[in-house]
């Protein structure tokens, strides 16, 4: 067997059972039913499967772009579309990055206090003063998610004021 393999089931594993080599190799390929497509092929690049042997097109193979800072960025963004389901998605789905969990778990304590912060305005409406509260709870949401965003696009770590820190 040779250092490249046939891709499997079109996944691009490069760790199928056929035997089909990069082109130049002195080894023939076999067919395999494999669809034609771009495919790691064992020895560290991506080369275009034509269905029945390698070409000689190749490609670096890609590279994870997922960068912490601008994940953390988009958690406290989304707070300002989703509300608190944006940080509770980025807290449960990155639960191994420090820097993520961290920016998710004071976006998701913000959410959660400005949505307490709502409901008792809706209250305080009766009296008249809940429409004043809920104008500054709407302000103030607005600049601190624009605070604790380009805090984390920076790197840095962002504690939003006033807020009753329910997840530990």
């Amino acid at each position: 067997m040779s250092d490249a393999h046939e891709p499997q089931d079109g996944i691009g594993s490069g760790t199928g059972m056929g035997d089909p080599t990069p082109a130049g190799s002195a080894e023939a390929a076999t067919p395999s039913g494999t669809p034609a497509g771009w495919y790691p092929d064992g020895s560290g690049v991506q080369r275009w499967w034509d269905g029945q042997q390698w070409s000689q097109h190749s490609a670096p193979m890609a590279t994870s772009t997922t960068d912490p800072k601008t994940i953390a960025a988009l958690v406290h963004a989304s707070g300002l579309v989703f509300g608190f389901v944006g940080p509770l998605v980025g807290y449960l789905v990155y639960p191994n990055d420090p820097f993520i969990r961290e920016h998710s778990r004071q976006a998701l304590n913000f959410q959660i206090t400005v949505l307490i912060g709502v409901l008792v305005s809706f209250v305080l409406m009766i009296v008249l003063i809940g429409f004043v509260t809920i104008f500054v709870l709407i302000i103030a949401s607005f600049v601190l998610h624009i605070q604790a965003t380009i805090a984390a696009s920076k790197g840095q770590p962002f504690t939003y004021p006033a807020t009753i820190q329910f997840i530990k």
